[in-house]
């Protein structure tokens, strides 16, 4: 029992240093840009409301609807956009129609994940270092290059993995939540009247007395909500329990007393408004607390970054993007993967969004319409998986998701007023990035489509084969075919050139399906062809990592002995030919041919030892 209490507390910890980065450090800026806005006049009256609408956002948002309410929605234990997307698509698998229009919407909200990746880090960190204006109003200057050197830094260091820094991130994190609560509680002491504002009626009297504001500011109170998404997103890594135990011990308490701290400076002091979060602290307290902020900051963006590397090998093994790069940074933890390309291209966007909007009060205006669209497009798929797949009475449903579509709709339709403001920016990065996810899936068909129509039926061949064997050579041939039942072009090259087939022939098949994982029972598919030569499909979820050779390794039982030094893998490495009149708009085909070429090589997607893998080249038109 108190080791299960001890990996409890352990969990909890851990996941206050990684699913509560974001909505921690959201405390920096969300309260200035409501005042800062200009929409919001400074009566008593008016911060009262503002920080009622702040504390029922969070507890409506993040306790009723992430905690609660979709926590329960796990995919076999894991969570994330990705895992509910897969989960809905099951749920009305019965209903193609419904179920296209829910991948397409659901791989949408997983490309607008890219567009908050950017935003994020950069609101965070910079508004953190903005804190050395308070300190002194001359290192103006020097907020974007140190914030830069910072980013730099933070990316620069994930090529050696986190598992050695990452023990720190849940301590860290603690001490900041705990310093969070102390800065709030040394304000709510000197007044503590502003606890009064945790009465709903003061929120309704707001938006009853100011509906046209309360619209208008709605995309600025998005702020204190930062990185609810990633509570779902975690739920593989930590649990339900521990995140569930961190929001409501530590998490929630400590930004409500943050808050309602700085809404107490605000009635005693109007002019702090330029920065109320610094301004709370004593004057020896700002160097320590923007430190501490820093680091707050560097390790939210940490999270969202392997976040960033864990949605895109997800959507990979759905078949959404090419194989990238994906290397491994920790032994013992499959989950502390590397993904270059994904790494220095968010660093690169990053920046961008830095140089481009300067300050935290700018970046506030680009963030939210990609946010409250995810938001949006949770609950949705919430509402399918709930309905079709948990079975639940339709009122039933329609109540529990009703209310929580209508308020992340008034918070999208309040963030799209912010489009021409820098809203743009993340919308453009998500249509980038759906806009190669829809080619890759759309020009793999059509490719799949086109080597189906060319291929020939493998048990055929084969008996034609055998009807005047050739020599048998020694060894294994693998046979990679992406579809079943089909005689490969290696096979093809391989007869042809060397009229040669070996001693053991196995054509295996690679499938990748909408669940995280696949179990090792249900791992292999064999179908014995005769004359040693064996059918084989390979099954893997999202979540799992592809290992070839560590899965033939279970044929033993089938009478398919695999020596390492005398199996050889053959590939096809298809050369794709854009033509004209074919399946997409021609500009697609050539973006797709492109991808097709820049992909890496599925030899090292699947882990074939680099030394057996023999390669054949081919030329497709689609």
């Amino acid at each position: 029992m108190s080791q299960t209490k001890s990996s409890l507390t352990a969990l909890t910890l851990g996941a206050i240093g990684v699913v509560y980065g974001d909505i921690g450090t959201s405390v920096l800026y969300a309260v200035k840009e409501v005042f800062g806005s200009g929409h919001v006049d400074f009566t008593p009256a008016n911060v009262y409301g503002i920080l009622s609408i702040f504390f029922w956002t969070l507890t409506l948002i993040v306790s009723l609807k992430y905690v609660v309410l979709v926590l329960r929605a796990d995919n076999h234990g894991e969570g994330g956009l990705v895992a509910m997307l897969a989960l809905a698509s099951q749920a009305v698998k019965d209903q193609p129609r419904l179920r296209t229009v829910l991948l397409l919407f659901g791989i949408f909200g997983t490309a607008l994940f890219y567009g908050d990746g950017v935003i994020t880090p950069a609101i965070s960190v910079l508004s953190a270092v903005e804190g050395l204006e308070v300190i002194e109003p001359a290192f103006k200057k020097a907020v974007i290059p140190i914030t830069l050197v910072i980013l730099f830094a933070l990316f620069w260091v994930q090529k050696r993995g986190t598992s050695g820094i990452g023990k720190f991130f849940g301590p860290i994190t603690l001490v900041w939540f705990a310093v969070l609560a102390l800065l709030g509680v040394s304000q709510i002491i000197s007044n503590p009247v502003i606890l009064k504002a945790l009465s709903p009626h003061y929120a309704l009297f707001f938006m009853w007395e100011n509906p046209g504001t309360t619209f208008i500011i709605l995309g600025a109170v998005v702020l204190c909500v930062t990185g609810a998404e990633a509570l779902y997103a975690d739920l593989g890594h930590f649990g339900k329990k521990p995140i569930r135990m961190a929001w409501f011990a530590v998490v929630m308490p400590a930004l409500t007393l943050n808050y309602f701290g700085q809404g107490a400076l605000l009635l005693s002091q109007p002019e702090a408004v330029k920065n109320p979060f610094y301004l709370m602290a004593p004057d020896w307290a700002l160097i320590p607390l923007v430190l501490l902020a820093t680091m707050a900051t560097v390790i939210a963006s940490q999270a969202l970054i392997t976040g960033a590397f864990s949605v895109t090998k997800q959507v990979i093994q759905l078949g959404y993007l090419p194989r990238l790069n994906i290397l491994h940074t920790s032994v013992r933890e499959t989950g502390q993967i590397y993904i270059p390309m994904v790494n220095w291209g968010l660093f690169v966007a990053i920046v961008l969004a830095v140089v481009l909007f300067r300050t935290s009060s700018n970046l506030a205006t680009a963030y939210g319409i990609a946010v409250t669209l995810d938001m949006l497009i949770t609950t949705v798929l919430t509402f399918f998986v709930i309905r079709f797949s948990w079975k639940y009475p339709l009122w039933l449903c329609l109540a529990a998701t009703g209310v929580f579509f209508a308020v992340d709709l008034a918070f999208f339709l309040s963030n799209l007023m912010k489009f021409f403001n820098g809203g743009w920016f993340p919308l453009l990065i998500g249509g980038l990035i759906f806009t190669l996810m829809i080619t890759w899936k759309e020009g793999r068909a059509l490719l799949n489509q086109k080597l189906r129509a060319d291929a020939l039926d493998l048990p055929a061949f084969l008996e034609s084969v055998f009807v005047s064997p050739p020599a048998r050579g020694e060894g294994t041939a693998v046979f990679l075919t992406a579809e079943k039942g089909t005689v490969p072009n290696a096979l093809l090259h391989n007869l042809k050139h060397n009229k040669v087939l070996h001693e053991q022939n196995l054509f295996v098949t690679v499938e990748n399906h909408e669940v995280p994982w696949v179990k090792l029972d249900k791992r292999l598919e064999v179908e014995p062809l005769g004359r040693h030569c064996w059918q084989v499909v390979i099954h893997y979820g999202f979540m799992n990592d592809p290992n070839v050779p560590k899965a033939l390794q279970s044929l033993v039982q089938q009478g398919c002995q695999l020596e390492p030094m005398s199996t050889s893998y053959f590939l096809s490495r298809d050369t794709v030919i854009p033509t004209i009149g074919g399946g997409m708009a021609p500009w697609r085909e050539k973006m797709f041919a492109q991808m097709h070429h820049n992909a890496s090589g599925a030899a090292d997607f699947l882990k074939l030892p680099n030394n057996s893998v023999v390669e054949l080249g081919s030329k497709i038109e689609i």
